[in-house]
């Protein structure tokens, strides 16, 4: 079966400009590469057998679980700890609301840490920048555990944070690397289920030894299981009996195409200009941290003062309700956006890819989000049983899995070569907000109430959704005026 090739130029997610080709055009021959289904593939993968979108099915999966891997680890390392604010209060001689701030402070370095490993990801290769910084990682956790001041703490939470940045916006990148577009609502879907999940059951300094081992041992699986995937379409194959293996190495993987240079680094700011990415990143950011920071930082001291919780009861009532929402989420959420978008192709020539269809799937979570909410401040005010603000947070969970599923597949599906940048966007936004909570989510529900807590923050999740559905409306117009990025067009 084929296509006829006008219906290419319909492919790309970006379309020309005032006459300027689009930048997503990919590779294409004299007849085009459908799915299973019948429709385009896109992008269009080249003849390379080294090209990531040629990659075997079962190399893509172990690449999509060692990036969600890797993406769940980030949190870990950060947020491992907050069940265990007591004792790490007590060992300090700090309040639990001051020991929070060790947290507040690795979050906030995350933001930060981002706009160093996008431009050398994007430039030597996104598998040397994981190994390097997952020893990272695993180094300043151990010392974290160690730490015998105060400051010695913080200075190793500081570098915790710088290291796991490239979790969040490195393993994105990857993903839109060899994943093509009706695949790729899924595949961020189980990169997202990851990302929101972590564990918290141990004393204070297994809370920073456990991700260091965890850290570690994805260290060695990626050192021998994770091969490159950064690749510039429209090179010249580089000719190898075994092209899978060649990418496995540590060093001349650099395209040659590829220089680092000191704009590089200010790519990011530029996504910051596309109302596509802001505004997505805008909502997602309060989503993530009404969703997940705010029962992360709040438990250990709530879970005490009112049912007298342990460390470890407090750790499986968190990631109960984490598991368990995130994972519904995902299922609801990944497969019917894929589905959405393909059914959207089908009714149109040539297959058409329009991104927005994509946020048709994320009112399901945009509604129940002001639910878990209000169960969750109103349980807490009322001092019902600890079900009840489990059930808040796992409800809570469960629309964030649908949000950020949505909202990542569809930044990346209009700009899927600067994925890692749109990644950083969203990862900044979140931790400049997320690094918030500890100073003031506690104080506010003692001084307010909680129940009225909850009422205040479910009303702002739906204030802040209000830009969303202004690019429901407008997006498309929007990217069209004003283009694709000129930079990384080729990835």
């Amino acid at each position: 079966m084929s296509v006829d090739l006008e219906a290419s130029s319909k492919l790309e997610l970006e379309s020309p400009s005032d006459g300027v080709p689009s930048p997503h055009k990919e590779e294409t021959s004299s007849e085009l590469k459908l799915d299973a289904h019948g429709l385009p593939l896109v992008p269009q993968p080249s003849s390379d057998p080294s090209d990531p979108l040629n990659f075997p099915q079962w190399l893509k999966i172990a690449i999509l679980l060692q990036t969600s891997f890797l993406a769940g680890l980030g949190p870990l390392d950060q947020a491992v700890i907050n069940p265990a604010y007591v004792p790490l209060a007590a060992h300090f001689h700090k309040t639990t609301v001051v020991a929070s701030y060790q947290t507040t402070i690795a979050i906030a370095f995350v933001g930060v840490g981002a706009f160093l490993w996008v431009p050398l990801a994007n430039t030597y290769g996104r598998r040397p920048v994981l190994l390097f910084t997952s020893l990272l990682a695993a180094a300043s956790s151990i010392s974290s555990g160690q730490a015998q001041t105060w400051s010695q703490l913080i200075g190793t939470r500081v570098l915790n944070g710088i290291a796991t940045a490239s979790f969040f916006t490195v393993g994105a990148g990857m993903v839109s690397d060899t994943f093509f577009l009706h695949e790729r609502g899924r595949a961020m879907g189980v990169f997202i289920v990851f990302l929101t999940n972590s564990a918290h059951y141990v004393n204070y300094r297994w809370c920073y030894y456990l991700p260091a081992i965890l850290d570690l041992t994805l260290f060695f699986m990626m050192l021998f299981c994770l091969p490159e995937t950064l690749y510039v379409r429209g090179s010249t194959p580089v000719v190898t009996s075994r092209p899978i293996l060649r990418r496995m190495g540590l060093w001349n993987l650099r395209p040659a195409e590829k220089h680092l240079k000191m704009s590089d680094f200010f790519n990011p700011f530029i996504m910051f200009t596309y109302p596509t990415v802001l505004l997505s990143a805008f909502y997602y950011s309060i989503a993530f941290g009404f969703s997940s920071i705010l029962p992360a930082v709040t438990s250990a001291t709530l879970f005490r003062l009112k049912h007298k919780f342990t460390t470890s009861q407090t750790g499986l009532a968190l990631g109960f309700g984490t598991l368990i929402g995130s994972t519904l989420g995902e299922l609801l959420g990944g497969i019917v956006i894929d589905r959405t978008m393909r059914l959207s192709r089908k009714g149109k020539e040539g297959g058409e890819a329009v991104p927005e269809v994509r946020l048709s799937g994320i009112w399901v979570g945009v509604i129940i989000l002001p639910i878990g909410l209000l169960i969750w401040g109103f349980c807490w005010e009322y001092n019902t049983h600890w079900s009840g603000p489990t059930l808040g947070f796992t409800i809570m969970c469960f629309a964030l899995q649908i949000i950020s599923t949505v909202l990542y597949s569809y930044c990346a599906d209009s700009y899927r070569p600067q994925t890692p940048e749109v990644a950083q966007v969203f990862n900044f936004g979140l931790q400049t907000f997320g690094m918030t909570f500890g100073f003031w989510s506690i104080p506010m529900g003692n001084k307010i109430g909680f129940q009225f807590m909850g009422l205040t923050l479910a009303l702002l999740s739906l204030v802040s959704f209000i830009p969303v559905v202004f690019l429901m409306y407008k997006g498309e117009a929007i990217r069209k005026k004003m283009g694709a990025p000129s930079f990384n067009s080729k990835l």
